[in-house]
């Protein structure tokens, strides 16, 4: 999947070098060390790992990415209430697949159905080239529904077989994705609860 060339510009009004995640990818990593390495970080999942074939992503996000991802949630947690969908979220959660070598936190995840195993929704704040392919991971765990913010936009990839991009969200029938985008954009860091009451406004205006 060709992610990467959206990634040029920074997608909100941040200092780049500043908010700019710090990747690391070690390569040859035994699927025992990515466990015991992800397991030593205890109850916390940070630093960010992502785990394929040997390869393994360390990422520790910026205040930036936090900013987008929790604000980001925090609207699509409102659409669901407002809209009477289910939907649970599962935060930061370690998902993996030893058969399938691969594993990873999501920014975000989320199921729309009782009982899953995996997330029926992940989402994903890209602000720095490089790294192992996220997409593959999911289509190896199995995550129907996965977002990607990056440049200012939400793409969204839908799992048959394999991912294909699609215009609209499955997980989230009717969210208008460019209008998260668009508030995200432009919201000022001190107010994201201002933002998140203007969107729940406006939700009931169109319902």
């Amino acid at each position: 999947m060709e992610l990467m060339d959206r990634e040029r510009v920074p997608p909100v009004p941040f200092d780049w070098d500043r908010d700019r995640d710090q990747v690391v990818v070690l390569h040859g990593v035994t699927w025992p060390h990515y466990v015991a390495l992800s397991d030593a970080r205890g109850e916390s999942s940070r630093p960010l790992f992502a785990y394929l074939d040997g390869d393994l992503e360390i990422v520790t996000t910026s205040r930036g990415h936090e900013f987008i991802k929790t604000l980001l949630a925090r609207l699509v947690e409102t659409y669901a209430e407002e809209m009477n969908l289910r939907l649970n979220g599962l935060g930061e959660t370690t998902w993996r697949n030893k058969a399938r070598r691969a594993g990873l936190e999501a920014d975000e995840c989320y199921t729309v159905r009782k009982k899953r195993k995996v997330p029926d929704l992940a989402i994903e704040v890209v602000l720095t080239s490089g790294g192992v392919d996220k997409l593959e991971i999911y289509r190896r765990l199995g995550v129907r529904e996965v977002w990607f913010w990056i440049n200012a936009r939400v793409y969204v990839y839908r799992l048959n077989g394999k991912y294909k991009e699609v215009q609209a969200s499955v997980a989230l029938p009717g969210i208008d994705l460019d209008a998260l985008a668009r508030i995200i954009a432009v919201a000022d860091e001190d107010e994201q609860t201002e933002a998140v009451r203007a969107y729940r406004k406006s939700l009931r205006k169109r319902a």
